[in-house]
């Protein structure tokens, strides 16, 4: 018995000796930890990292920015299965514990001697919370009794909801999926609240070990993984014997799921992201914030098509430049054709392939696509494909599949809506039936679009080039090009702004200019290289003479014309000032081009181009919204303060080199008042004379839109380096441009009404359908004359060329004198013209 109490008093003291030790040195890590623990409240201000997303006006998703696919709910989001999912899988007392589960813990440390492996583990919920918004995730004594004091101080201040919700929302789950919400959308492409039972027990397997009970990596070991999860919710009382026998039934149907954009318009996207970089710097790729554009959708999604249509077209105008690669297919299987065609790169719709057959007799092409598999390559898909040799010479038509590809070629192709009955090696027909698809190349010419808002500056559609994939250089807002004749609406605004009237002659001769600064000569000439002797300013404008915009420009003098275009805003630090002005020798983005005919458009009036029209962040707050816009006339510092208390100038604000976008979230507030910067009555006389462009000059093309409100014009530079065509009605403004990117020779018979109008007729089809005609209405002081168009002099009674013409009131010709006869019953004519034509 002595014994017995002696060694009963000294495991006494033992045991009080560890306790106290292990008191001292828990009071001493809590002494050490405690002054840099962060406080509690902090979880309640910590902001997801939550990717940017930018959206169409429209709320069509453009583009996602973040490496962490995260979608924030509220616990009430969750259905109340999938809360327990997550409780019979990583916390079964979460309700009832302070913080730490000691029955958990010892739960966990039973599990590993018994089975050798933890199931539950032994970190509640709350801990969990505390080592994922606080804490690394280092494998270490401190780190974890931080974690226990973190959980305690979290339980002590927070409701049980909240912390659910915190680590609902912050769980990494796998597949760049960091929350509950994002999990579901990566792995079953469906919101939380449509997840099926075994769905949900098996994201709730996930935060354990997120590589390793992943059912796209391991289907087995997650198998295995969801079917415990599901024993436990029936143990727990949480599901029925039925809805577990059900549910453990169900086969694995994971797979992965990224988030579809919505709309193709990767150039926006990426003026929307580096404007909010610059607003915001890095956060803005994890603070939750969301872009909202003026971008209309359909608007987008059509300029996006129309542009790589019209690029395509005329790449094939131009010849087939052969294969992009080849390879022995020789014995080859599928799966090595499929290994092999990985290491070619699909360019937006066209996809890389291999010739696999040639059958010269059937005329079908056999391909290997990458992806995809066999197809068949009918030869009607291929006559286009003449030789490439220059941009003015191509080979003869091909007569048969052969004369363009050869076995063993790969090559591009776009995917036909039809399928055919394919063929086998031996020219039979095979039981499967193949996709059908057509020969294509990636052009070697690029373009842009930009279509604004004429009335209020908002960008409606933009694309900046063929692939944003494969050059990421937006044409539309940074390429500085010659505008050529798309240049002449703003010498002829200016000429009627200074006194000329659409009934002015001028001649259409030959002229030369000599030079000491020059080696030659200057010896300009018309497109079609030939002259056509006194000619109006409409007639010159529409048929766009080059000889009557030379002698016109010549007549107001360079320094006039570019004072009127800095008027205008447009930016002359890349103008000349001698008379090739006229030709549009200068140099302007197709942003800048397209605004100046926005100006024109509205009737006059300031444009300031802008994409972005709200931002708001995560919790939905706007912390920007686009102001209003203004197009005024008289008195804009009044109307601004009466508006909004606040006094703006829009000549105060910046010429901007592509688009004006806000500089702070604090001018929202602002007006953004738009000055009258041309003459009403010279702009609608203008309209009149670009409506004629369409009508019965270059631009007749557009007349298969069939409306009456459309005008235009358009351009092409020396040797057809560059073509454009720009066109509007009141309210929108279009500007197309196509060339290459170092500037070179489109080829013989490439202009702006082959090459860049059948792009803008193609939108703009879809742009202004379902929309009534809206034409600029007619200002006071305007007057219609009928004038005989060779003299524009008044017609005289009874003449049978006479036409109206539109003229400001002062400037209408004066009234003709009566006729005067001689002996011979002859009327004297005038002895000279009151214009000078020569």
């Amino acid at each position: 018995m002595p014994y017995l109490l002696r060694t009963s008093r000294i495991f006494a003291w033992f045991m009080l000796t560890g306790l106290s030790i292990g008191i001292i040195v828990a009071s001493s890590l809590y002494l050490y930890l405690r002054p840099n623990l962060p406080p509690v409240h902090q979880l309640m201000d910590v902001k997801l990292q939550t990717p940017l997303r930018v959206y169409s006006n429209d709320n069509k998703l453009i583009a996602e920015f973040g490496e962490k696919r995260r979608e924030p709910v509220t616990i009430e989001e969750v259905p109340q299965l999938q809360l327990q999912a997550f409780l019979a899988a990583e916390d079964s007392r979460f309700f009832d514990h302070f913080g730490v589960d000691i029955m958990g813990l010892a739960r966990a440390a039973f599990e590993l001697v018994s089975t050798g492996s933890i199931q539950s583990g032994g970190s509640t919920i709350t801990m969990q919370v505390a080592k994922n918004y606080f804490l690394t995730r280092d494998q270490t004594f401190i780190r974890k009794f931080s974690e226990i004091l973190l959980a305690l101080q979290i339980e002590r201040q927070l409701d049980k909801n909240t912390i659910f919700e915190l680590y609902l929302n912050k769980i990494y789950l796998g597949n760049r999926a960091y929350g509950l919400a994002a999990a579901a959308r990566v792995y079953y492409d469906k919101p939380v609240n449509e997840l099926s039972l075994a769905q949900m027990a098996m994201i709730a397997g996930l935060p354990k070990a997120p590589s390793a009970y992943n059912p796209l990596a391991n289907s087995d070991r997650a198998l295995k993984r969801r079917d415990w999860i599901l024993g436990r919710m029936k143990e727990l009382g949480y599901i029925s014997e039925d809805a577990w026998l059900l549910a453990i039934q169900a086969p694995i149907t994971a797979s992965y799921n990224t988030r579809e954009m919505e709309v193709d318009a990767d150039y926006v996207a990426e003026m929307a992201r580096s404007e909010m970089v610059r607003r915001f710097g890095e956060d803005a790729y994890t603070d939750g914030y969301t872009v909202t554009l003026t971008v209309d959708s359909k608007k987008q999604q059509t300029a996006t098509t129309a542009l790589r249509n019209g690029l395509e077209a005329y790449d094939r105008r131009h010849g087939f430049r052969g294969a992009i690669g080849s390879f022995d297919v020789g014995g080859m299987t599928e799966e090595q054709l499929s290994g092999q065609m990985r290491n070619y790169v699909p360019v937006e719709s066209l996809i890389p392939a291999v010739v696999t057959g040639i059958d010269d007799e059937a005329g079908t092409t056999r391909v290997h696509l990458r992806d995809l598999g066999p197809a068949a390559m009918p030869f009607s898909t291929m006559k286009w494909a003449k030789r490439h040799r220059t941009e003015n010479l191509t080979g003869p038509a091909p007569e048969k599949p052969s004369d363009v590809v050869s076995k063993g070629d790969v090559v591009y192709v776009k995917v036909m809506d039809t399928p055919v009955a394919g063929n086998d090696e031996g020219g039979k027909p095979s039981n499967q039936e193949r996709l059908q698809v057509a020969l294509a190349q990636v052009p070697r010419v690029e373009g842009a679009l930009i279509s604004l808002d004429a009335q209020t500056g908002a960008i409606e559609a933009l694309s900046g080039g063929y692939s944003f994939n494969q050059s990421k250089y937006n044409r539309a807002s940074q390429a500085e090009r010659q505008p050529g004749s798309n240049f002449k609406p703003f010498l002829y605004l200016s000429a009627l702004a200074n006194g000329k009237t659409p009934a002015t002659v001028y001649n259409d001769a030959p002229i030369v200019f000599d030079d000491s600064e020059l080696e030659t000569a200057w010896r300009p000439q018309n497109a079609s290289g030939q002259f056509y002797g006194p000619t109006t300013l409409r007639e010159g404008l529409y048929r766009s003479r080059n000889l009557i915009s030379i002698r016109l420009l010549r007549d107001l003098g360079p320094e006039t014309t570019l004072d009127y275009l800095k008027q205008l805003k447009i930016p002359t630090d890349k103008m000349p000032k001698d008379l090739s002005l006229a030709l549009g020798s200068g140099q302007l983005t197709p942003m800048e081009l397209a605004r100046g005919i926005a100006v024109i458009a509205n009737g006059g009036y300031d444009v300031q181009p802008y994409l972005i029209n709200t931002i708001k962040e995560s919790d939905g707050t706007v912390v920007y919204e686009a102001p209003e816009t203004i197009l005024c006339d008289d008195n804009c510092e009044d109307l601004a303060e009466n508006r909004n208390k606040a006094q703006i100038d829009s000549e105060a604000l910046p010429e901007t080199k592509g688009m004006a976008l806000p500089a702070s979230a604090d001018d929202s507030d602002t007006p953004r008042i738009m000055r009258r910067l041309a003459d009403e009555r010279a702009v609608y006389i203008l309209h009149s004379m670009m409506r004629d462009v369409i009508e019965r000059g270059t631009g007749r093309r557009a007349l298969a839109l069939n409306r009456s409100d459309i005008a235009g014009k358009t351009g092409t530079t020396n040797q057809q380096k560059d073509t454009w065509f720009s066109g509007f009605n009141h309210d929108l403004a279009t500007t197309v441009w196509v060339g290459f990117d170092q500037p070179a020779p489109l080829g013989r018979g490439e202009y702006g009404a082959s090459t860049a109008l059948p792009i803008w007729i193609d939108y703009m089809k879809v742009a202004l359908e379902g929309t009534e005609p809206k034409t600029m209405p007619r200002p006071n002081g305007i007057v219609s004359i009928r004038i005989d168009p060779e003299t524009g002099e008044r017609a005289r009674p009874g003449s049978d060329n006479g036409v109206f013409e539109l003229f400001r009131t002062e400037q209408a010709p004066a009234p003709l004198p009566p006729e005067n006869h001689n002996d011979n019953g002859a009327s004297e004519e005038p002895d000279d013209l009151s214009r000078q034509i020569f």
